[in-house]
């Protein structure tokens, strides 16, 4: 593809060569020629300079380098799309698989795909073109929605609902049972039924062994455009909000509310009962026993305020030192 076209695709505005032929798409150290990279971080941006791509993706603002640039609003954005232009993923054609065991009550819309050893339980109810790989298990009861994907080993359980476009990755499992037990009399714990669904709106994507479990009462719900990383545990009766983001391994307690377009950094946690605001951050590793108002970044154990947090690690870098003064200032008053 000429680079002329490909900016033309990305709706970028093209400084170089328009002729220039692209092949495919690297990130900015393993480029070679013919490919196009891009830079959104300022940390890569010296790597612009000395890059052997043919053509990199910058901002508007983006000074001149000797590569062909091709300036957008959004570098990042146009790089997923041009490897959405170069990378054909695999397409499964319609059809099911003469191994799978679909119950005679279930439902399939038109374009379905349905792999080997797929297994589809009774009122279920799936739409348009929807992909199932090997193994997927369907509870009974479930409904799902248009253009379905869920990739091998992915299981829905009884009862769930599924929006558009949702895409359960390897191993993900929706409306297992919640952490819920009582003690009774005799000391001894007593499982608590686990009899609410989870709820997953539209565009939602679930990735590899991530939990979403169902609650015991009333619905666990995950809203529209949410992204929910490898090894996430969302816990029975909690909510996530539309378009935000919980990084692998965060783990939320149960009856956890989240709100819109935060945003849970990797191995965060959250106790149960606590609320999370619109627009929060939780950088890494970050346990929060309380709540956090919308639109604040916390970090730490308790989770406090990221610039205390920041003063806090500066301080603790220090305390050998500090040691040190404060035990060669009593030696000296003595």
């Amino acid at each position: 593809m000429q680079l002329a076209e490909l900016a033309r695709l990305l709706n970028a505005r093209l400084e170089g060569r328009p002729e220039t032929e692209i092949t495919g798409v690297s990130g900015i150290e393993e480029a070679q020629a013919n490919h196009v990279t891009f830079v959104a971080n300022p940390k890569y941006a010296p790597l612009a300079k000395t890059t052997r791509a043919a053509a990199v993706l910058v901002p508007e603002d983006f000074p001149a380098i000797a590569a062909a640039t091709l300036r957008t609003a959004n570098p990042y954005l146009a790089f997923a799309r041009a490897i959405e232009i170069f990378y054909q993923p695999p397409v499964y054609a319609p059809g099911v698989h003469p191994t799978a065991v679909i119950h005679p009550t279930a439902t399939l819309g038109n374009n379905c795909h349905v792999g080997a050893y797929v297994v589809i339980e009774a009122n279920v109810a799936i739409g348009d073109d929807a992909v199932l790989l090997p193994h997927v298990v369907i509870y009974p009861n479930v409904g799902v929605g248009n253009r379905f994907f869920a990739h091998a080993h992915a299981v829905v359980r009884e009862g769930c609902q599924l929006g558009d476009d949702v895409i359960l990755q390897n191993g993900a499992i929706v409306g297992a049972d919640g952490f819920g037990f009582a003690k009774d009399e005799e000391g001894r714990w007593y499982k608590i039924p686990q009899s609410g669904p989870v709820v997953i709106e539209d565009r939602v994507e679930v990735q590899a062994n991530a939990c979403i479990d169902r609650a015991s009462v009333g619905e666990t719900r995950i809203a529209a455009g949410a992204k929910i990383d490898n090894l996430v545990q969302v816990g029975h009766g909690s909510t996530v909000g539309e378009s935000t983001l919980l990084c692998a391994q965060v783990g939320l307690a149960g009856s956890t509310h989240v709100g819109r377009n935060a945003i849970l950094a990797g191995q965060a946690g959250v106790a149960g009962h606590c609320s999370i605001g619109d627009g929060a951050i939780l950088t890494a590793q970050t346990g929060a026993a309380n709540d956090v108002a919308a639109g604040k970044t916390v970090s730490g154990t308790p989770a406090i305020d990221n610039r205390l947090w920041l003063r806090c690690v500066a301080a603790y870098n220090r305390l050998p030192e500090m040691v040190k003064m404060f035990r060669r200032m009593n030696s000296e008053g003595e």
